[in-house]
């Protein structure tokens, strides 16, 4: 018998998502096929960046209305400009390690008009000491 419930739960759960899965969904729709970048090792006082491609895989415009990180230390620059269902967008954000020790962790939200927001990315490193910092 519990066979039988778990097939049917398992059944329904398969059956509603398939049905979510079909089409576009109604409004805006933020996807990030990279939500994570890890630099390495850096040493201390480097600057990094890297570029997040996003995509609007809604049907209707994708307006980023604010993006916040974690410390001053991670800024973020992206297009200010509605992005239309089905295009692709870019959010450049960079971390500067001065002042910074060991595994960093920097965590970025996007707060926007989507359906699924926030949506979150984050920056990764290990900062080494640099060649003239004392120990």
């Amino acid at each position: 018998m519990r066979y039988i419930l778990f097939f049917f739960l398992s059944f329904s759960f398969f059956i509603s998502n398939g049905q979510t899965t079909q089409g576009p969904k109604n409004g805006a729709v933020i996807g990030f096929p990279i939500t994570s970048h890890d630099f390495g090792d850096i040493i201390q006082g480097d600057k990094v960046s890297f570029v997040f491609k996003y995509k609007n895989t809604g049907t209707e415009p994708l307006i980023i209305n604010e993006v916040l990180t974690t410390c001053g230390c991670t800024a973020t620059e992206w297009s200010k400009t509605p992005l239309a269902p089905g295009e692709i967008g870019s959010l450049s954000a960079s971390f500067n390690s001065e002042g910074k020790m060991g595994r960093q962790n920097k965590v970025i939200t996007i707060l926007s008009n989507a359906t699924n927001n926030a949506a979150t990315i984050s920056l990764v490193c290990n900062v080494l000491p640099s060649a003239n910092s004392t120990k």
